[in-house]
């Protein structure tokens, strides 16, 4: 028996069954003058005859389509659009206003400033300690281990509570462990030691760990939390030329943020002591607090609502075995290569942060000259986010990531400059991710990627804790150097080597 259900033949739909009938495909014939005696058949419908029209066997060959695939088979065929109007539609956001209209931008602006400045702020005040790297690199080690083991667990609550209220939640987490390492390295300055290792017992400096490692959780959910899931809702997960920009302009604000704060901290530290610098700084923190809850909620309000969407519920939550998901579903993904290419980057003491920062203090630079290093390297990153729009036009989003790779590797030796192709691959790199990554999983595989990015460093600060004369950062750079290479040549392969998944997904 044939079952013959919802499907567009000479212009009716009937539903029938047709019984004691054999087809031979083979053998049809389709010239309109051909005729054959058609046997009687019985069939439960009241058109007991079917004629399939010559000139569509002449243009179609016979399939038996789905109709899923019928449908699909159609909008590839038959565009309503223009491809100019689909290039229009596919560069205007679906919530403009929650884009543009200081919202989301001026949310993460403010967030990111404050961050960006105690990113800066904290090094220097640790180093300014004692003349050693150990004190640094103990406080980067426990943060990024706090972000291996808590990453993945952190991405399935964000999945799983309203946006809204968890990212409010965790803004105020954030600022309180920031308050209270301000105080515990205020307390350290009062009473300072003279020895590395009486350093590393006091009470004061264990508490600047754990809020170091607090502070460093929930920066990084808050961020996977902007720039993978709610820049996808309010540009439009079909309207890739508005999520390219989206993410762009998300990318400048980042670098703007790093710029603005590392030469405002270090123009402050060059003009007053650092006790008035720590104090000003929690002073920021606190002001800023009430101003992004006011900008998150004016966020949801311009889009519609949009951030106030269901989301699923029926991951299970429970300690090592929610890690362990977490972990088999960054692994599972179609864009692991060029994922893990990005993690590699992150082995890497040749940019600006905590053990650059601390290495140049104590060469005795000057600290404002030192913000400038880090502001040049922001505004490098700033000008890849301009230069890397231009590289997927006319090499495609892949060919785009293996230049700006290509260009880090070649140039890393020279920091400022090598700056310019680890942005490009960043902006690239993270378009790729949201391409290839289910959006109910954005934060999920978004944090747990971070944490293997944490791992990166981990081992790194490892190394600087056993290495932590500063006449050991030589060793430190070719590490680095062997890392980026390698990140290069891994993402090469990949894509000279595509998976039939990864076909379907980018245009090799």
């Amino acid at each position: 028996m044939v079952e013959i259900g919802s499907l567009r033949l000479n212009g009716f739909y009937p539903r029938c069954s047709i019984t004691n009938t054999e087809f031979q495909f083979h053998q049809i014939a389709t010239d309109e003058g051909v005729q054959e005696d058609l046997p009687d058949v019985a069939s439960t419908c009241s058109v007991p005859i079917i004629h399939l029209k010559s000139d569509i066997l002449d243009t179609e060959p016979l399939n038996l389509l789905t109709e899923v695939t019928y449908v699909d088979s159609l909008l590839t065929t038959l565009p309503v659009l223009s491809e100019e109007e689909q290039t229009a539609l596919a560069a205007t956001p679906a919530h403009p206003a929650g884009l543009y209209a200081s919202a989301l931008y001026a949310t993460s602006f403010a967030g990111g400033l404050v961050e960006q400045f105690w990113n800066f702020a904290w090094p220097a005040a640790i180093a300014l300690l004692h003349p050693s790297l150990q004190p640094v690199a103990v406080i980067g080690f426990f943060s990024k281990l706090a972000v291996v083991v808590g990453g993945p667990l952190v991405g399935q609550l964000m999945d799983y509570f309203p946006r809204i209220p968890a990212y409010n939640c965790l803004n105020l987490v954030q600022a309180t462990a920031h308050l209270l390492a301000v105080a515990m390295i205020i307390r350290a300055h009062t009473a300072p030691s003279t020895l590395a290792s009486s350093v590393l017992l006091r009470p004061w400096f264990s508490v600047l760990v754990l809020a170091g490692a607090v502070e460093r959780l929930s920066g990084l959910a808050l961020g996977v939390a902007v720039e993978r899931d709610w820049v996808v809702l309010l540009a439009g997960p079909n309207r890739p030329i508005a999520l390219a920009e989206a993410n762009a302009v998300l990318n400048r604000i980042d670098l703007v943020c790093e710029m603005a704060g590392a030469s405002l901290f270090g123009i402050l530290l060059s003009k007053y002591d650092i006790m008035t610098c720590l104090k000003f700084t929690a002073g920021l923190m606190t002001w800023t607090v009430p101003v992004v809850l006011v900008l998150t909620w004016l966020t949801n309000k311009l889009s519609s609502g949009v951030l106030d969407c269901t989301k699923s519920h029926d991951v299970e939550i429970a300690g090592a075995a929610g890690i362990k998901h977490g972990w088999m579903e960054y692994l599972q993904q179609p864009v692991l290569p060029a994922s893990l290419a990005y993690v590699l980057l992150f082995f890497n003491v040749l940019t600006p942060g905590g053990l650059m920062t601390a290495f140049l203090t104590q060469r005795g630079l000057n600290p404002s000259i030192i913000g400038g290093f880090s502001g040049l390297c922001a505004f490098m990153g700033v000008a890849a986010t301009f230069i890397s729009a231009n590289l997927v036009r006319r090499l495609g989003m892949l060919k785009a990531g293996a230049a700006g790779l290509i260009f880090q590797s070649s140039l890393l030796t020279i920091a400022v400059l090598s700056r310019l192709g680890h942005m490009s691959y960043d902006v690239v790199g993270a378009q790729i991710l949201q391409t290839g990554i289910p959006s109910s999983k954005a934060n999920l595989i978004g944090t747990t990627e971070a944490s293997v990015a944490s791992l990166a460093e981990f081992i790194m600060l490892g190394v600087a804790i056993i290495a932590n004369d500063v006449s050991h950062f030589g060793f430190l750079a070719m590490l680095s150097l062997f890392s980026v290479v390698g990140a290069t040549w891994m993402f090469c392969q990949w894509l000279v080597n595509p998976t039939e998944e990864q076909r379907s997904l980018f245009s090799f």
